[in-house]
């Protein structure tokens, strides 16, 4: 059996580097998403300027292209800005999740932990954390993960404003079911216990009966629904038998 004396603790630096790496398979799901959001931004009624201070400061894929329809439809500032922040309460949830693993980090850290919040540099930097080995640079690994999805879709967000400009109707090629494979990508390897996959299903189900609600809160019922179909079973099942080692 694995202790964790048996691991060799990373330098910084290559924890940084490992997270880069192993967040390469979801920027290529990111990459057509940002163009397409690029190429949308200008006819929306975003500058360019603010479109690429969007992706730069927001660094909120789903969030900036609600944002761009209620922009498209004449929507109020308030409005735009209280959808948004509805939809990324799920981040919330992954806030919760980090939390126990950033306990001894400075504050410092944990707002740029913070900043670097996404569902791609989630889904990698929690593998990392629940590695039985006593790395103390493990925030690296998720900075760097971060770090790398970030300067992702910021150039991607330029290229869409610039070369993707030239690209005839791109929004209709239908390049964002990348992102959908994406995600299905990052959930799938969850999916190991009762309670995961109840939560998985459960979620899936409600978002596809409300999807018609306004503003997208469909996603965020999605949220709290399979959360709790999770939890429910967590403690209504008899636990799982531990495997002898």
């Amino acid at each position: 059996m694995a202790t964790a004396s048996n691991f060799a603790i990373r330098s910084p630096r290559q924890e940084a580097l490992a997270g880069a790496r192993d967040i390469v398979p979801l920027i290529v799901g990111a990459i057509p998403f940002g163009i397409i959001f690029g190429t949308l931004a200008e006819g929306s009624g975003l500058s360019f300027g603010a479109a690429l201070g969007m992706s730069a400061f927001v660094f909120a894929g789903s969030s900036q292209f609600i944002a761009l329809g209620l922009l498209a439809a004449g929507s109020a500032l308030p409005l735009i800005v209280l959808t948004t922040v509805v939809v990324n309460l799920r981040h919330m949830l992954y806030a919760a999740s980090l939390l126990p693993y950033v306990q001894g980090v400075s504050q410092r850290w944990k707002v740029v932990i913070g900043f670097f919040l996404t569902d791609e540099a989630f889904a990698v930097a929690i593998r990392r954390y629940l590695q039985l080995d006593p790395s103390p640079h493990k925030h690296w690994y998720y900075l760097g993960a971060g770090v790398a999805m970030y300067g992702n879709w910021v150039l991607c967000t330029w290229l869409g404003l610039t070369v993707g400009q030239l690209i005839p109707n791109a929004a209709a090629w239908g390049l964002d079911f990348a992102m959908v494979a994406t995600f299905i990508g990052m959930i799938v390897p969850y999916a190991t216990t009762r309670p995961m996959v109840g939560a998985i299903l459960v979620a899936g189900l409600v978002a596809a009966l409300a999807n018609g609600l306004p503003h997208k809160l469909g996603l965020m019922v999605a949220a709290i629904a399979g959360v709790t179909a999770g939890f429910w079973l967590e403690t209504q099942l008899p636990p799982r038998p531990k495997a002898q080692v």
